[in-house]
């Protein structure tokens, strides 16, 4: 918490013009004895000019005075007015996505420091480990007085660009400094005060950044410094508590992959930092004899330049005594988030290796497939169980379940070395007259538009994998026998070719079709139907995966929330309620792409039934049918009860003369949709 002094506003501007006589001697924070700004002033002109503080009788604290020293070795201007290096905005995007952690961290106590500070003329200054600003917050006058002197976001603030300032010196430091008005190096910020304090890793102690609290020269209190402190040690509570957390969800996740190990095996589990979290005790016997440079203790880097976002391919990015070791991934709400490393009892094989790899590619696979409705995860049994084989998969079900999610875990699960190729082709997405030369492949010149060298099909690409052909069913008639013929005869021709080229590919089909009423209507030949047919998957609609409305819109809240750097959103209880019973036409895809809406246009404050588009309550909003209203018993001496049956009925008979679309209904009764879907939903959960 902010106490009165820092709150307390400025007797003058920026110019530095005046300095009450009260501030006039400040007692310094770190050595306890008094700053004098005429002294203060007279030993840096005394440096600058001979590079001795001392001419004169002049006198600096002895850590500004040192901070002076590495400025001038730095090569930085004592004449400057502000910092000489400001990043890029796409450099600065990045910057922020790295330390992600970190302002996500921040962002409440920068939010109740700038509420408390009021307008206090003091500005908050989040930096990263380098000392470039990664976000502001506070009095927006002092904000903007901050841009004259290059403070503001992505500004580098480092001792070495800028010389001795808050910022700068405690990260050289590692403690928390002031520096006041004359004690900076830069002769542009003299006007200013500034504290900074570091805020560190709760797993290795290392800098994480800077807060630092900024402004004219009146707001300067010895207490500043242990307000810095304090602000920071909330930040690395804060830390410390989501550390703690997606720590345990981590174990959590290496106990559901424990029995592929062995009681004999070490285990190590790794954060998305590469850092040790958990091992056990026949890892600490093993480490030496796999890893002799390096020590295995809680808190250990593994991977050596990982800003936290964990490599697909972690296993090239681990130290070269750990490449031969199992890795699996572990993820959290389907995101990865670390990884088991396994120490096996016995020497690895080659045959080993591989299927680590393959295990690897199986995990990302079941991964990226989010919920946990029994509907859902009969389904992936179902698919993992026909991927063993050889036989073709028809993969069925309505636009926007993640059919490809499905044929990509085929792919996985039948793999050997994770190395086959997953080739995909939209059969909807390309003309009829160019499908058969993309399919096939075709000869130079076979037919217009053809190259001039000739070239492969899909067919050929997926040798060795598999080939998923989306949309089958608008496949045209034509084609279809030269589909067949290579199933059949594990065998291409391209086309305006007689050469035929063996291929080893595995075949899985989607369609959101009835291709048994398109063989009926003779738009799909019957024995290709019953050769792709063979193993029939049908991938369940998000209307009947009870309860993973909920659970997808957490994942895809977290995941644009991380990808456009914002905090996740949140989500009245109302709105959620109506998502898990919307209809969902457009099933996931859908709600995948109203959550990126959702994220993207979000002012702040909770999503309400009023963010949701108007056309989610066009149709009839509900997954299951709703109980009439008429059926609802009424206290017949309750005037409320008797007002709300009157409303009731009114609802009952506008919903039931529009036929059930609930958008005239509501143009019928004059109020708007969101409205009459509130209570619709206030009746239908009435006892």
């Amino acid at each position: 918490m902010l106490t009165d002094p820092l709150m307390a506003k400025p007797l003058f501007g920026f110019d530095g013009s005046h300095i009450p006589g009260d501030q006039a001697s400040v007692w310094g924070a770190d050595e306890g004895h008094p700053y004098n700004e005429r002294q203060t002033s007279k030993a840096w002109e005394s440096f600058v000019t001979s590079g001795d503080v001392r001419d004169g009788g002049a006198s600096v604290r002895g850590i500004i005075e040192e901070s002076w020293q590495r400025s001038v070795r730095s090569g930085v201007d004592a004449r400057c007015r502000g910092s000489s290096l400001i990043v890029s905005p796409d450099n600065i995007s990045e910057l922020r996505l790295k330390n992600e952690d970190l302002l996500s961290a921040t962002a409440n106590t920068l939010r109740r420091v700038a509420e408390v500070l009021g307008d206090a003329a003091t500005m908050v200054v989040i930096t990263d480990k380098n000392g470039v600003v990664l976000d502001v917050g506070g009095d927006l006058r002092t904000i903007e007085a901050g841009h004259d002197i290059r403070l503001e976001l992505g500004a580098a603030w480092g001792e070495a660009v800028t010389g001795t300032n808050g910022i700068g010196t405690a990260l050289v430091t590692g403690k928390p400094v002031h520096v006041h008005a004359a004690e900076h190096f830069s002769e542009g910020i003299k006007a200013w005060t500034c504290v900074g304090c570091p805020i560190r890793s709760p797993v290795d102690g290392s800098i994480l950044g800077i807060i630092d609290f900024s402004g004219p020269q009146a707001i300067f209190h010895r207490h500043n410094v242990a307000l810095a402190v304090i602000a920071a040690g909330h930040i690395e509570l804060t830390l410390a508590e989501r550390i703690r957390i997606e720590r345990l969800r981590l174990l959590e996740a290496g106990l559901d992959r424990l029995p592929g190990t062995g009681s004999a095996d070490g285990v190590v589990i790794l954060d998305r930092f590469g850092r040790v979290v958990h091992h056990n005790d026949i890892a600490s016997m093993r480490w030496k004899a796999v890893a002799p440079s390096s020590e295995l203790r809680v808190g250990t880097r593994l991977l050596a330049d990982n800003d936290g976002a964990l490599p697909d391919e972690i296993l090239k990015n681990l130290p070269e005594p750990l490449r031969e070791q199992r890795v699996e991934p572990l993820a959290i709400d389907g995101v990865p988030r670390g990884a088991m490393l396994v120490l096996p009892a016995k020497p690895r094989s080659p045959m080993v290796k591989t299927t680590t790899a393959a295990t690897h590619a199986v995990t990302a696979a079941r991964t990226a497939i989010v919920g946990r409705s029994e509907a859902l995860l009969q389904a992936v049994d179902r698919t993992e169980r026909a991927a063993l084989g050889k036989t073709p998969i028809l993969l069925e079900g309505e636009t926007g379940v993640g059919k490809e999610l499905f044929a990509r875990l085929v792919h996985a699960v039948g793999a050997k070395s994770a190395k086959e190729p997953f080739v995909a082709l939209n059969c909807g997405a390309v003309s009829r007259e160019l499908l058969g030369g993309e399919l096939f492949g075709h000869a130079p010149g076979a037919f217009t538009g053809a190259t001039r060298e000739g070239r492969p099909g899909r067919f050929e690409f997926a040798h060795g994998g598999v080939l998923s052909l989306d949309e089958i069913g608008e496949m045209p008639l034509e084609l279809q026998p030269y589909l067949l013929r290579v199933l059949e005869e594990r065998a291409v021709c391209r086309l305006g070719e007689s050469k035929l080229r063996p291929v080893d590919v595995r075949l899985v089909a989607s369609t959101n079709r009835n291709l048994k009423q398109e063989v009926a209507d003779g738009r799909f030949r019957k024995d290709l139907y019953f050769r792709i047919g063979a193993v029939k998957i049908t991938i369940p609609s998000l209307r009947e995966r009870a309860g993973d409305v909920e659970i997808l819109v957490d994942h895809y809240n977290c995941q644009f929330a991380g990808a456009y750097r914002r905090e996740p959103l949140r989500f009245e209880r109302e709105c959620l309620d109506f998502l898990q019973r919307y209809a969902w036409p457009g099933n996931v895809r859908e709600l995948r792409n109203l959550v990126e809406t959702l994220v993207l246009m979000s002012i702040g404050g909770p999503v309400t039934l009023k963010d949701l588009p108007e056309d989610m309550f066009e149709t009839d909003v509900f997954a299951t049918p709703v109980k009439p209203l008429s059926e609802r018993k009424v206290a017949a001496d309750d005037e409320v009860a008797r007002f709300d049956e009157m409303e009731r009925r009114a609802i009952e008979r506008a919903v039931a003369a529009a036929g059930g679309n609930v958008a005239a209904a509501a143009e019928k009764l004059g109020v708007s949709r969101s409205t009459l879907y509130r209570k619709l939903h206030h009746y239908r959960s009435s006892p």
